[in-house]
């Protein structure tokens, strides 16, 4: 296995600086108050025991991650984003690292139950936490959003879950996809979709389908898609390989370029990078809607990219992913390899 030949540590360049190209940072006021509100929802589902429950909210910092990467949204609906959060990042715990890691039959079962809440909106509320978390969020979301944005909500959420199913499953067999392979796939796990659905709801934007067929805009929210991603894997591969976790585009790339660590970690730097350019070079491809779809979309855009460069700030602030390591100095950041079971 590729993990028994990785160093005692790697550099890390400053993934900020690459995607801060694309907006300037900005953080919600409202952030303390949505904080408050939100965690009394979630300490009434009852998913965890108060240790794990601790753990999972001070070291998640999902309150920040809301505050910088919805800094226009209003009070009610930052504390609706902040739930998304506390509801994805559970979900997505669920099968990364907790009972059902390597279990897809049973994230199976768990999405069938969600699926249910989706085709039966009408139905009690279900005992299955994860699902009821899913059940109260969709019910918030359905108060304010247009019925474009509420159906990608949940387009976005079937391709998520499936994957999930899918990343269990690669989990199960030890598979290590193909580069592209996993660079699909991850567009899913990520949940970039079910982002773009919530930065509309966010705001309250209202366009047309039309703009999300175009082929520019499609190729955009790919671009922002891997710009939320490849940091991600960059800034999680510490975390995920002391958890034995290998479905990460750092492996992939050593599995594939039959590289080292540092060298695979420098080329998806490099693409990066690159990724940053396609999107600036899309963004001035865009075409004109009309003067009122044009001025929605420029917002959508702009709450876009506040998403991104909040989400990339954050990888680097949440203990998750930086636990003990000083990320003061993000250029070319020295960070140690945790052992086996460290988290």
């Amino acid at each position: 296995m590729i993990s028994s030949a990785l160093p005692s540590q790697f550099c890390l360049q400053d993934l900020a600086a690459i995607t801060g190209r694309v907006c300037e940072l900005r953080v919600n006021p409202h952030q303390a108050e949505a904080d408050r509100e939100a965690r009394v929802w979630f300490n009434s589902i009852g998913l965890y025991d108060d240790r794990k429950k601790s753990k999972f909210l001070n070291y998640g910092k999902f309150d920040l991650f809301a505050a910088l990467s919805f800094p226009d949204a209003d009070l009610k609906h930052l504390v609706t984003c902040l739930k998304f959060f506390f509801w994805a990042f559970s979900t997505d715990d669920l099968s990364d690292e907790g009972d059902l890691q390597s279990r897809p039959d049973d994230v199976k079962a768990g999405h069938d139950i969600s699926v249910r809440v989706v085709d039966e909106p009408g139905a009690p509320r279900p005992e299955y936490p994860y699902a009821a978390m899913f059940y109260d969020l969709l019910e918030r979301f359905r108060e304010t959003s247009t019925h474009g944005a509420y159906k990608r909500f949940i387009r976005a959420w079937e391709e998520w879950s499936s994957s999930q199913v899918t990343q269990s499953r690669n989990r199960s067999q030890d598979r290590i996809p193909t580069v592209d392979e996993f660079i699909l796939m991850r567009r899913a796990t990520i949940g970039g979709a079910m982002v773009e659905a919530m930065v509309e709801y966010s705001l309250d934007l209202d366009l047309p389908e039309e703009v999300f067929e175009n082929p520019i805009i499609h190729a955009m929210s790919d671009a922002t898609n891997d710009l939320m991603t490849w940091p991600n894997d960059l800034c999680s591969f510490n975390k995920e390989q002391s958890d034995g976790d290998y479905q990460n585009l750092v492996f992939c790339i050593m599995n594939e370029r039959k590289v080292g660590l540092q060298e695979a970690i420098d080329v998806l730097t490099e693409m990066l990078a690159q990724r940053v350019n396609d999107y600036v070079e899309l963004k001035n491809k865009l075409p004109s809607f009309g003067a009122d779809v044009d001025k929605e979309l420029a917002r959508y855009l702009h709450a876009l990219e506040n998403f991104v460069q909040g989400t990339v700030l954050w990888y680097y602030l949440s203990p998750r992913y930086f636990r003990g390591v000083d990320v003061t100095n993000r250029d070319n950041l020295v960070v140690p390899l945790f052992e086996p079971g460290a988290f």
